[in-house]
């Protein structure tokens, strides 16, 4: 198993605090799959004002932290260090379980296609063994 901590990690991918999403990457192999962890704070910013009587993790940075652990999968890759993966698309995207303060989040995004600097992830978030959310994450590299 190949684990990173966050400075490894900044320095496969651009993002910074407050928006780096993943707090360590468990395991990855470079051009296949990553699987990453989040552990989700009270202290985190967005949950002053996202439903602040009942603080859930917005949908939408769940699935930017699954793409930047598909992204650390692909930036790893020889040819594309020192790049950028931008966001192409998100197909069949589904959230089936809230994430609230305390819940570690496992994030494994899996690269099932890419030709040139294109590409496609199956992405799944999950808490405890059950599924928060899933999707397909196309993305570009330049």
């Amino acid at each position: 198993m190949k684990r990173l901590n966050v400075k490894e990690i900044e320095a496969i991918i651009p993002h910074r605090h407050p928006f780096l999403l993943i707090d360590y990457i468990e395991d990855y192999e470079p051009g296949k799959y990553a699987i990453g962890y989040k552990c989700v704070s009270y202290r985190e910013e967005f949950f002053k004002g996202h439903f602040p009587q009942e603080p859930v993790m917005p949908g939408v940075l769940i699935v930017e932290a699954l793409a930047q652990v598909g992204a650390v999968a692909i930036l790893s890759m020889e040819e594309n260090q020192g790049k950028t993966a931008y966001f192409g698309g998100i197909q069949k995207c589904r959230f089936r379980e809230k994430v609230i303060p305390g819940d570690q989040l496992k994030l494994e995004t899996k690269i099932i296609r890419q030709k040139g600097p294109l590409g496609i992830g199956e992405a799944v978030a999950s808490v405890n063994g059950k599924i928060a959310a899933t999707a397909e994450l196309t993305f570009m590299v330049g």
